[in-house]
């Protein structure tokens, strides 16, 4: 039972307290997705198994995050979002321990199977944090949220390992299941009551994702530009292990420094969202994507230049993770009602993008080198920006007004009981 003097007033932003909570959510329920990489080996030989045969644990814990996107985000819309989030994190909280108890391979991967599926809070989160923020700084609000979600991620393959190499595998599920078990009972005792602006029944807001994506060419705009930057993204990281294994020569942990770079990402984020909020749109996604574009210039000579391939892996990650930022500002409000089924089209396809790019990436490696890759991953990143900079004229709303002569220009849209603003442009972003 969901007490009604736990809502929020909408007038009112969320304190800053507020938003690091869901931060720190993000965080957790993130680094539950990567647990099991730094395990593999260990938990090989605890189970007797070849470690091959354990490989399939990340991809299907990958699998099911994928499909939770897909299936378990858009009810966010039709349900309260405090009550969905409870419920997964608590769910999490019971596979962690199953997994931590799994007697053979297959339950082990399994378990992280379920786990995938379970986990997509941070793309929930992200919704519910605007929701509470009341319109009022939504790209900063998402700046600090994602900062905790890669926090999360770069932390959890660090821990992981760590614990694992004195505790064994075991004690590093066991400690996950403890730490989201106890963000359940914060988050009961502080996140408020986040009912939908309109609800919606489960099966209408599934099946309505596809329509929401083809019915707004400014989501379209949004969605596809961003995927495009998942291509040139996932592009990047996959050959990067090759070019240091084969190139420089370099053993796994000193490969695993480099994801390092996500430190820098998740300061960033809070600034990239600042931006967001001052520039508008089209520049602010202008000067995002182009920051990862001169990181892919940056990384041309990286094959035999390793401060150029350090400058350009930074430039590349705080540009890619600055634009997501961008993209779920814009996309949050442009249509508050349906800001989970957004976020699910979007992450859906930047995940698709990402996947696309690393086999596109492992492909141009083969082909001919760290120079193949690097086109492949310019040449999506200059597709991205052509998307997202080329200037367009929204969509006439009935009973809204519209600027004559102005094609990124306010647009307002109504939502049930709200009329809220998107801005698309510098102008318009500063009145």
């Amino acid at each position: 039972m969901i007490e009604s003097d736990r809502r929020v007033p909408e007038e009112r932003p969320a304190p800053l307290r507020l938003t690091a909570l869901l931060a720190t959510t993000s965080a957790v329920t993130g680094a539950n997705v990567y647990l099991g990489q730094p395990l593999l080996g260990d938990a090989a030989r605890s189970l007797h198994v070849p470690v091959g045969t354990l490989g399939a644990l990340p991809t299907a814990t990958q699998i099911g995050f994928a499909a939770g996107i897909a299936l378990l985000v858009p009810a966010g819309d039709g349900v309260d979002r405090r009550r969905l989030v409870l419920g997964l994190c608590t769910a999490s909280a019971l596979v962690l321990a199953a997994c931590a108890m799994a007697p053979t391979a297959f339950w082990l991967i399994a378990g992280g199977l379920l786990l995938g599926i379970l986990s997509p809070v941070p793309q929930l989160v992200a919704p519910v944090a605007v929701a509470l923020a009341g319109g009022h700084r939504i790209g900063r609000t998402l700046g600090v949220v994602q900062g905790g979600l890669l926090v999360g991620v770069l932390a959890s393959r660090t821990y992981a390992g760590a614990l694992a190499s004195v505790a064994g595998w075991r004690a590093v599920f066991w400690c996950s299941c403890a730490a989201t078990a106890l963000l359940v009972l914060v988050l009961r005792r502080f996140l408020p009551s986040v009912p939908p602006a309109a609800p919606v029944a489960y099966r209408t807001a599934l099946m309505s994702v596809p329509k929401v994506f083809a019915a707004d060419p400014r989501i379209r705009r949004v969605t596809l530009s961003g995927a495009l930057v998942g291509i040139s993204f996932g592009a990047f990281w996959t050959p990067l292990t090759l070019l240091l294994e084969e190139g420089y020569h370099y053993g796994p942990a000193t490969v695993g420094l480099f994801g390092l770079v996500a430190a820098a990402s998740a300061l960033v984020s809070p600034l990239a969202g600042r931006l967001a909020d001052r520039l508008g749109w089209r520049l602010a996604q202008t000067v995002m994507i182009g920051a990862v574009l001169v990181g892919w210039a940056l990384l041309l000579p990286g094959e035999t230049g390793l401060g150029w391939l350090i400058a350009g892996v930074v430039v590349l990650d705080i540009g890619t993770w600055s634009n997501q930022v961008g993209c779920q500002r814009v996309l949050f409000a442009l249509r508050p009602a349906m800001q989970s089924r957004l976020n699910a089209c979007y992450s859906t396809l930047r995940f698709l993008g990402i996947a696309t790019g690393s086999l596109a990436g492992t492909l141009a490696w083969r082909y001919d080198g760290w120079s193949a890759v690097s086109c492949v991953g310019a040449t999506a990143c200059a597709a991205a920006l052509l998307v997202a900079a080329l200037p367009h004229r929204a969509p006439p709303i009935a009973g809204t007004p519209q600027c004559p002569g102005r094609s990124d220009d306010l647009v307002a849209e109504p939502s049930g009981t709200h009329a809220v603003a998107l801005y698309l442009s510098p102008a318009t972003s500063r009145r």
